[in-house]
């Protein structure tokens, strides 16, 4: 029969590694973007934001996702990655027509 505790710690287990991949994404695509897109699409700077996900990967790395620091983390990640990317992405590769 499983365990109730295994289970649970292997969901954390997969929470944790997600969190992390899309920290290390979130990092690596700011850290590759023109200084300039940032601010042409009225974000923070693009210093600001590689500081905000350094933090959060860090964070990610010593809390779990599920603990308040970690959600913090989570949540300027998925800032990062839904509101953010796909606005330097645009203002980047110009209009799609």
């Amino acid at each position: 029969m499983i365990e109730v505790d295994g289970v649970v710690s292997v969901i954390l287990l997969v929470i944790r590694i997600v969190a992390l991949g899309g920290a290390a994404y979130a990092l690596f695509h700011a850290a590759r973007q023109r200084k300039d897109a940032f601010t042409a699409v009225d974000k923070l700077s693009k210093p600001i934001w590689l500081s905000i996900l350094a933090v959060a990967f860090l964070v990610l790395l010593l809390f779990p996702a599920v603990q308040l620091f970690g959600i913090v983390a989570v949540v300027a990640v998925c800032v990062y990655l839904v509101d953010v990317r796909p606005r330097v992405d645009d203002v980047q590769r110009g209009p799609r027509w």
